[in-house]
């Protein structure tokens, strides 16, 4: 495998933005992604999560598609979730995704880890939390 340093911060919600992520299947949804990016030879650097919405920093190969990578790791955790929990888990088509350097990755690191005091202080960052509303 190619040396590579690519770094990602993608976020991605429920469909329609309804609370679907809960105690009772949080740890199911954080193990799928885990896994499915591990088996993409992929690095989990941060993974968070509000009842709407996820976010994880991530190193993804260069010969794997972003778009492919995102919709693995979507696919398999809302199928996995599925499977165990009563609540249908059903994500948004779309995600956003943003590049960051090498030197900017403890910086969203730290701000993925820290979502729900982000949430409860409304301290969001507005470049870290766009995306897609459907």
């Amino acid at each position: 495998m190619p040396y590579s340093r690519l770094f990602y911060h993608v976020v991605w919600g429920t469909k329609h933005r309804l609370p679907l992520i809960t105690d009772a299947n949080r740890d199911v949804i954080f193990a799928a992604i885990r896994s499915k990016t591990d088996e993409l030879h992929g690095i989990v650097h941060a993974l968070n999560a509000m009842p709407d919405h996820v976010h994880l920093a991530v190193s993804v190969p260069p010969a794997l598609a972003l778009s492919h990578f995102v919709g693995q790791v979507k696919g398999l955790s809302s199928h996995l979730t599925n499977q165990r929990s009563p609540d249908v888990l059903a994500w948004q088509s779309e995600y956003g995704v943003l590049s960051i350097s090498e030197s900017h990755l403890p910086v969203v690191v730290r701000y993925v880890v820290d979502q729900q005091k982000h949430h409860a202080e409304n301290t969001l960052d507005a470049r870290l939390e766009r995306w897609n509303n459907e």
